[in-house]
């Protein structure tokens, strides 16, 4: 028999057992399908990540109190950063164009019969240049509200909606905790951004958030939690957290150690880049198990075909056929199964990724490499584990086999 003949003999056999054969692709179906939609969700999941990260600008700095040791191992925010930091770095930093510093609390927010808890944002007139945001009616606080420590708010647009519906806020007065504020503007919507959600927020005047709301926690001023700078463009990142750090030495009088942590969007892209990459390999490697067992009940249903057609088998040997002609042919058949369910479980996983993209805020990321593995891995399996017993078939004695038949 040439290659041809097998395949052709292999493939009438696996067909008059169409129930048994669809049953045996299951595995690497699953497998397959698996495999890829892990890989499709986990790079989509990445894209999505990293996405958010570039929206806060690529040329934008965080600047945190305390550094990585005592933010790991402390629950509460430690007070080294304060409100002429910021003012500090924005006029002394050159390659720093604005500063956002922002102090945060959770507060209930009432008008009249309805409230809602959300984030109190104390932070200066650079919020807008330095984060992006627009007014949407309206104005911002001004350099006379910070000075003045005005109880004026301006609300994000989910929260004025929430709390006005279609009427007009501008104007109107609010309780935020036991403070009566005067809405002054609210802002355009944008979406959260990396777990910040200003759209369901109000944002005041620093000096009005400390002294009405938080206090003056610290002994060398309003205590920040953190402060957001932006570098005159991409190219001048390194320089601005270069001389933001020396700046900060040289105000906090350090000559160890750090008390204040900067973090830059690269940083953040590199970190979130290594946790996706591991848990996408983390989850493949899980649904990999799948074309692990798949190979098995392969091998499994071939063996069990090879007791079944120990008759045909002993008949093919006794009209001359080889042991190589009988390896070839349940090899082939083996190679048939796992491929087409690896092509079937392609689909499958292919259509779980498209799906996702469409119902969740992933981007459907469909990985050529990953499917061409996955299906190279799937016809590799069915070649591994079909080897045993298409072996098994060869060595039959013809005259054993026709007798045990």
């Amino acid at each position: 028999m040439n290659f041809l003949e097998s395949i052709q003999m292999a493939g009438k056999t696996l067909l008059s057992n169409k129930l048994r054969s669809a049953l045996t692709m299951l595995g690497i179906v699953i497998g397959n399908a698996s495999v890829i939609a892990m890989i499709g969700i986990g790079e989509g999941g990445q894209k999505y990540v990293n996405k958010q990260l570039e929206s806060l600008g690529p040329n934008v700095l965080f600047v945190l109190p305390g550094n990585r040791e005592t933010q790991r191992i402390s629950f509460e925010v430690p007070k080294t950063l304060v409100l002429q930091d910021a003012e500090a770095i924005a006029s002394q930093v050159p390659t720093v164009v604005g500063v956002a510093p922002e102090l945060n609390r959770r507060q209930v927010v009432v008008y009249r019969n309805r409230n809602t808890d959300v984030n109190i944002i104390g932070t200066t007139p650079s919020f807008l240049s330095v984060r992006d945001f627009e007014t949407a009616k309206g104005r911002f606080f001004s350099e006379v509200d910070i000075k003045g420590s005005n109880q004026v708010v301006v609300l994000g647009g989910d929260l004025a909606e929430k709390l006005f519906g279609n009427n007009n806020a501008i104007g109107q007065q609010l309780r935020v905790g036991n403070t009566s504020f005067q809405v002054i503007g609210t802002l355009i919507t944008k979406g959260s951004s990396v777990g910040a959600d200003y759209d369901d927020a109000a944002l005041i005047p620093i000096t009005t958030s400390a002294n009405r709301l938080v206090g003056k926690n610290s002994p060398y001023g309003i205590a920040l939690d953190y402060l957001v700078a932006a570098a005159r463009d991409s190219e001048s990142v390194d320089a601005a957290e270069f001389q933001i750090t020396n700046l900060l030495r040289l105000r906090h009088k350090i000559n160890g150690e750090d008390d204040f942590t900067i973090r830059s969007q690269k940083d953040a892209l590199q970190t979130v880049g290594q946790i996706t990459s591991a848990l996408t390999i983390m989850l493949a490697a899980i649904a990999g198990i799948s074309l692990f067992v798949g190979g098995i009940g392969i091998m499994n249903i071939m063996l069990v075909s090879v007791t079944e057609r120990t008759q045909e088998i002993g008949l093919r040997k006794a009209i001359g056929a080889t042991e190589q002609d009988i390896l070839l042919q349940f090899i082939i058949e083996a190679v048939i199964v796992s491929a087409a369910g690896g092509l079937v479980g392609t689909a499958v996983g292919i259509s779980g990724i498209l799906l996702v993209g469409a119902l969740t805020p992933l981007e459907a990321a469909l990985s050529p490499t990953a499917i061409t593995m996955a299906v190279g891995v799937s016809g590799g399996i069915g070649l591994f584990f079909g080897v045993v017993p298409a072996r098994r078939a060869a060595k039959l004695d013809p005259i054993v086999a026709l007798r045990s038949a």
